[in-house]
């Protein structure tokens, strides 16, 4: 079951009473896939922001604490990177030490870990700021009926980029043994 809704943070699932939706399920044996860190950094959205080293991190503690009280299996996961390259082009972070934290948490409850972060970043950074916009939701007016007036976003994946980081996502959990009776 997917339970993600955009412009959430790991603040504001909790708030908006959606992780109590998703605890009330928790079977054991389930594995529950956690990744925030995008949207817990508007520091302009009281219902959204948080402290990376604190209120950030103890939403995380949370999930994964109870989760395993449920009998279930978490596995955190950092953000990917957004598209932003300086005029240099290098591609800069915006996650500042969201990424850090979820890996400290995973570190110290050990837990499984995808570092999404580093292998976008690899990923983006090797296709350059122009052929990395085919990642993302880049789209010319009149191509899409969704976006009549054309978009540039630099933070959400197309269906390209969508599959692209979904494989990186196989592609570690077979490099850590996890659930890899269920995939071909």
């Amino acid at each position: 079951d997917n339970h993600a809704a955009n412009g959430r943070s790991s603040k504001s699932f909790i708030g908006e009473g959606r992780w109590d939706k998703v605890y009330e399920q928790l079977q054991p044996g389930d594995y529950l896939f956690i990744q925030f860190g995008h949207n817990d950094q508007k520091f302009k959205s009281p219902d959204r922001y948080t402290n990376p080293f604190t209120t950030y991190r103890a939403n995380l503690e949370r999930y994964v604490t109870e989760a395993r009280e449920k009998g279930a299996i978490p596995i955190l996961l950092s953000s990917i990177v957004r598209r932003n390259f300086n005029e240099y082009g290098c591609l800069i972070d915006t996650h500042t030490d969201y990424p850090l934290v979820t890996r400290l948490v995973a570190d110290d409850m050990d837990v499984p870990f995808i570092d999404l972060q580093r292998l976008t970043e690899f990923r983006v950074t090797e296709l350059g700021p122009d052929d990395s916009k085919k990642l993302y939701n880049w789209l010319e007016p009149g191509e899409n009926p969704n976006y009549p007036d054309g978009v540039q976003d630099d933070t959400h994946l197309n269906n390209t980029g969508a599959h692209e980081v979904a494989q990186m996502v196989v592609d570690e959990l077979k490099k850590q043994a996890i659930l890899v009776d269920y995939m071909k």
